[in-house]
């Protein structure tokens, strides 16, 4: 075979299921995808795929195509990754995503220096607390805090984070220091994005229903609020250790504070991971601390 456009289009777009996801990961158009796969049917004389507006598919022929040229491609991108290893500088673009708050105070510079280290190397980093498909957003890895849910992607711990209850040194002096977690439930709760909050009591994980005046999305502003003596929060421990350590807001219940949730990167499982996305997952778990 002479004329190999269009089988990494249409290798793409059955592995993800999709135009769009194909697209995203080829860094290419939908309509361009459309049209490399419609001419290496034209070629083959053959449908590959059954579309329709909602979702695609294979065909008999298409599955037969399928089988005999993944390999042949996921062969070819070894080859290529393995003559990349031997640079001694690594090449090309690397897309990720992370959560907002945390991607910007700590992933964000990371990428900085890394970039100033390998000049060879460019990012695109989305910031957004929703789990991005990284398969159909055609990213390289995502940073995620917590538990994962997705059994099909592979994981790389980083670092850990605790979470801390705080409040305000006035806020506490106005009102009594809770000791259980009945006793939170009369106090004024600066809540989050999660309806509960979590503890641990002899070994075992409990958690409370929160409810209060204050309800925010971002982790900034429920801290800004504990700093203003509006009540207590739970909030990860990069968002207020500084303000603890400075006296500006106090723990309370430290006994009680949640096991340590682990922050990862993961990958596509189906993706061999280039020598350039390695590198900086290396370098994420070198200089990301643990929060304790």
């Amino acid at each position: 075979m002479k004329n190999l456009d269009g089988i990494i289009e249409f290798c793409n777009v059955a592995n993800v299921g999709n135009f769009t996801g194909a697209a995203n990961k080829l860094d290419t158009s939908v309509a361009q995808i459309s049209r490399k796969v419609a001419a290496l049917e034209k070629r083959l004389g053959v449908k590959l795929l059954h579309r329709t507006t909602r979702s695609v598919s294979l065909t008999e022929a298409g599955s037969l195509y399928f089988e005999q040229t993944n390999p042949a491609l996921t062969m070819l991108e070894n080859a290529q990754l393995t003559v990349s290893a031997l640079q001694q500088s690594p090449q090309g673009l690397i897309k990720l995503t992370a959560p907002v708050a945390f991607g910007e105070a700590f992933i964000a510079p990371l990428l900085n220096k890394f970039l100033a280290t390998y000049s060879g190397i460019s990012v695109q980093c989305m910031f957004s607390n929703d789990k991005l498909d990284i398969v159909e957003q055609g990213l390289d890895l995502a940073i995620r805090i917590g538990k994962l849910e997705d059994s099909s992607l592979i994981a790389k711990k980083l670092a850990t984070r605790q979470l801390y209850v705080c409040g305000s040194r006035e806020y506490l002096k106005s009102t009594s220091m809770p000791e259980t977690l009945e006793d939170l439930k009369q106090h004024s709760l600066l809540v989050g994005s999660q309806p509960q909050w979590r503890f641990l009591i002899n070994q075992q994980v409990h958690t409370l229903n929160v409810n209060g005046r204050v309800r925010y999305n971002s982790g900034n502003a429920l801290k800004a609020a504990a700093l203003n003596g509006l009540g207590l929060t739970q909030l990860p421990g990069f968002y207020v250790r500084d303000a603890i350590t400075e006296g500006y807001l106090i723990e309370v219940l430290p006994d009680y504070k949640d096991k340590q949730e682990a922050i990862w990167a993961v990958f596509p499982s189906n993706r061999n991971v280039a020598p350039k996305i390695r590198l900086l997952v290396d370098f994420l778990s070198e200089n990301l601390t643990d929060d304790r």
